[in-house]
């Protein structure tokens, strides 16, 4: 089967939508689009695994009455679009949300095709002149496995350890397929932001956070190469 790509624009949200159908699997990304700018010193990339598809949380994230939750491919797709522009945010100690701590913004989004993988994964821009504790860190190398929270000093050596921090997504209007469930199935839902923390204590411990590279989500080879 020859492969076909489709790019469109929509003018409601001001990003950029890619589906690539390759023999029969789809593919969903989308980005905002922003100015290359050399040397910003407010704009530090990131990138990460926000959360897995159709798999069940490892514990019960908060918000979901003590229930592990299931957020199904389709609702993840249908609100990709809710996630572009929205926050990343952290808190001290590392250990959960603080939504009045935003420390970024994603830029791009793409959940992976079946049979490939599960993972949301994000990109984005940390905002490292107001934030100097993360732009501290950019280009240094160390690790940490201590568990709890972390001083500040522990904090800045796991930020550069890609086995020890994580990801944690914030939703509003999420719908649940059946509430007597003891696992919540989402099939819809509006992403309002994420969480930095530990991946010890994110509900998907698959999830993950990286600094550096470039901020945008690749998918491949074709797919890069018609954004």
């Amino acid at each position: 089967m020859e492969d076909a790509g489709r790019l469109h624009r929509d003018p409601r949200r001001g990003c950029r939508g890619m589906t690539y159908h390759e023999q029969g699997r789809a593919l969903q990304a989308m980005a905002v689009e922003f100015p290359e700018v050399e040397g910003h010193p407010n704009r530090l990339p990131f990138a990460g695994c926000l959360t897995l598809v159709d798999v069940a949380s490892d514990k019960a994230p908060n918000g979901a009455r003590g229930h592990r939750v299931v957020l199904t491919r389709e609702a993840a797709e249908a609100a990709l679009p809710s996630l572009l522009g929205m926050a990343v945010d952290y808190k001290a100690g590392w250990d959960g949300h603080d939504a009045r701590q935003k420390c970024g913004i994603i830029t791009a989004a793409r959940v992976e095709p079946k049979g490939e993988g599960q993972r949301l994964l994000v990109s984005g821009y940390l905002f490292a002149r107001d934030f100097p504790e993360f732009g501290a860190v950019a280009g240094r190398t160390g690790s940490t496995r201590r568990a709890g929270t972390l001083s500040a000093q522990e904090g800045h050596r796991a930020l550069q350890d890609g086995d020890a921090m994580g990801m944690s997504y914030e939703l509003a209007d999420a719908q649940v397929a059946d509430m007597r469930a003891p696992v919540w199935r989402l099939t819809r839902a509006t992403f309002t932001g994420a969480a930095i923390l530990l991946r010890e204590k994110a509900a998907y411990r698959g999830t993950s956070f990286c600094i550096g590279g470039r901020a945008g989500v690749k998918t491949n080879r074709r797919a890069a190469a018609l954004a």
